[in-house]
């Protein structure tokens, strides 16, 4: 989709198959599409299609293709924090978000890898920092401290979901031809080169593992230390 001034909201009217368009109903379909054919689906020709309508008719709602790409990327966000609430422990309040966030991405793993590193600048990711930065804020750390730490607590989140997503996103087949590696190839790798291998070779197979849960206790443990009031524990 090319770049376009944005068009005034028109009224709606249904596509020569029926179908009402909106914002919410096309990113819906751009989501479905992108995880049946990948990145490649988010285009105006493949959503006209998808749709029933003129490809031009999106251009009412989305600027372009990268506005409809902050737009599932918001919309992943909105998903993964739907009732979440911060409680009074902030520690497993940055937990539940961090499992939130992995658990949003792997819903949808081919759009996780296109929106990981973006910033969507809509209404769920800005509920969103609100609530890491209010829970950093509520462990006793001043403003400066509490946005760095909020934004190594996300970035370090984001990074290990969407290791996890892409990793779900590659073809079965690689996917075990990976996971095989590590019982299969590093097994026979040569003692004498190779021997803080060789000792732990048993323990080959978890490094085919997620290590999305203890990269956030590793943190959130960290943070618990460093907080002014240390008042809760991870």
């Amino acid at each position: 989709m090319s770049t376009r001034a944005p068009r005034q909201p028109q009224r709606r009217r249904p596509t020569r198959s029926g179908v009402l368009l909106s914002e919410e109903l096309i990113t819906d379909t751009a989501l479905r599409l992108i995880g049946e054919h990948g990145p490649e689906a988010l285009s105006v020709r493949r959503l006209g299609a998808a749709l029933g309508c003129d490809p031009s008719a999106l251009y009412r709602y989305f600027r372009n293709t990268d506005d409809l790409l902050l737009a599932i990327a918001d919309r992943i966000i909105g998903d993964a924090m739907d009732g979440f609430t911060p409680g009074p422990d902030w520690v497993a309040s940055l937990r539940e978000m961090a499992s939130r966030v992995r658990a949003g991405y792997l819903a949808h793993p081919r759009a996780a890898a296109m929106a990981a590193y973006r910033v969507t600048r809509r209404e769920n990711e800005i509920r969103a920092v609100e609530a890491g930065v209010g829970l950093m804020l509520s462990a006793g750390f001043p403003p400066p401290e509490a946005v760095r730490l909020y934004l190594a607590f996300i970035d370090t989140v984001l990074s290990h979901a969407a290791l996890d997503a892409s990793c779900v996103a590659l073809p079965r087949q690689q996917r075990e031809a990976d996971q095989r590696a590590w019982t299969e190839a590093y097994q026979a790798v040569d003692p004498e080169a190779f021997p803080a291998l060789t000792t732990v070779r048993g323990e080959l197979r978890r490094l085919g593992e997620s290590s999305f849960d203890e990269a956030v206790d590793l943190l959130l443990a960290a943070l618990a230390a460093r907080a002014p009031g240390k008042a809760a524990r991870p």
